[in-house]
């Protein structure tokens, strides 16, 4: 049986690749915030080896530190990045939850201090088995990922 790629290579940027089922919109619509020029290619519930169906995202262009990655790190803690250069991966690695976001993500809190005046959020990490939770530093409330997901 002949193997066929079912999303296009591209010649410089970043492939995020192993992106569970589901979570390429998520990690698209961050990226879109980052940069909403970048040129996208988007695959979802394409078929893997490792699992049943995953997502992929490649960016032109725009090579990825290990910084930029963490930020998809709670769509997607064990997918791998790939940095690509005239056609090659000169990178891999994997994501990997980081200890805490700065900055990234907006307290859900409404009377948390972060929401009416200039500060960067800042939210630790804590995770027990598959359940991540961030906990903001302003307010130290405790909130699921699921309210940082769209």
């Amino acid at each position: 049986m002949r193997e066929t790629m079912a999303v296009e290579a591209i010649t410089t940027g970043t492939v995020i690749d192993h992106i569970p089922a589901g979570q390429g919109l998520n990690i698209l619509s961050r990226i879109q915030k980052r940069n909403p020029n970048a040129r996208l290619t988007v695959g979802l519930n394409l078929p893997s080896k490792g699992s049943v169906l995953k997502d992929i995202v490649k960016v032109e262009g725009w090579l990825f530190s290990e910084n930029d990655a963490a930020e998809m790190a709670l769509y997607a803690p064990s997918a791998t990045v790939n940095i690509i250069t005239d056609y090659k991966v000169e990178k891999k690695f994997q994501i990997g939850l980081p200890e805490q976001f700065v900055g990234i993500f907006d307290c859900p809190n409404s009377n948390c201090i972060s929401n009416s005046e200039p500060a960067a959020t800042r939210f630790k990490v804590k995770q027990v088995h598959e359940q991540i939770a961030l906990r903001c530093h302003y307010c130290e409330r405790s909130f699921a990922d699921s309210l940082f997901k769209h």
